[in-house]
């Protein structure tokens, strides 16, 4: 087993954080969807009992859930998991892209970036940068 990390700790708890959230709009209905800043098509599939708005967003919470437990492999709390260099290296590399892309992304197609955008982004980017750091720190111990 490897040290301890505390970035992989933060890391994995921002991820459960987030895929337990996702979980909560789903039971909050269209008015969480709204509030969380879902799109409008979502919201309306939502406002319509559609079973993808449902499945969509437990997709998105079982994703954040995995990266949450192979933070939590490399933090050293859970048992190691496949590839985890490589998972917690792409994991990083998803949530920094995400969070540069979407604003520029969201005016290309709207002609402005709302309040969710930038929000959205700079606590993506925090969650990149926490497994960025992480990995990086942890990376000669994930071996």
């Amino acid at each position: 087993m490897h040290n301890f990390n505390p970035w992989l700790l933060a890391g994995g708890a921002l991820s459960a954080a987030a895929s337990l959230a996702h979980l909560a709009v789903i039971l909050g209905g269209p008015r969480w969807y709204a509030f969380f800043g879902a799109g409008k098509r979502m919201v309306r599939l939502a406002e319509q009992g559609a079973p993808s708005a449902t499945l969509t967003t437990l997709a998105i919470a079982a994703v954040l859930a995995v990266w949450s437990a192979y933070a939590f492999s490399g933090a050293g709390l859970l048992p190691r998991l496949p590839m985890l260099r490589i998972g917690l290296a792409a994991i990083s590399a998803v949530y920094l892209v995400r969070a540069v892309v979407f604003v520029p992304a969201v005016i290309i197609q709207t002609g402005q970036a709302g309040t969710f955008a930038w929000v959205s982004s700079a606590i993506v980017l925090v969650f990149g940068l926490t497994y960025a750091i992480g990995t990086w720190t942890a990376w000669e111990s994930l071996r």
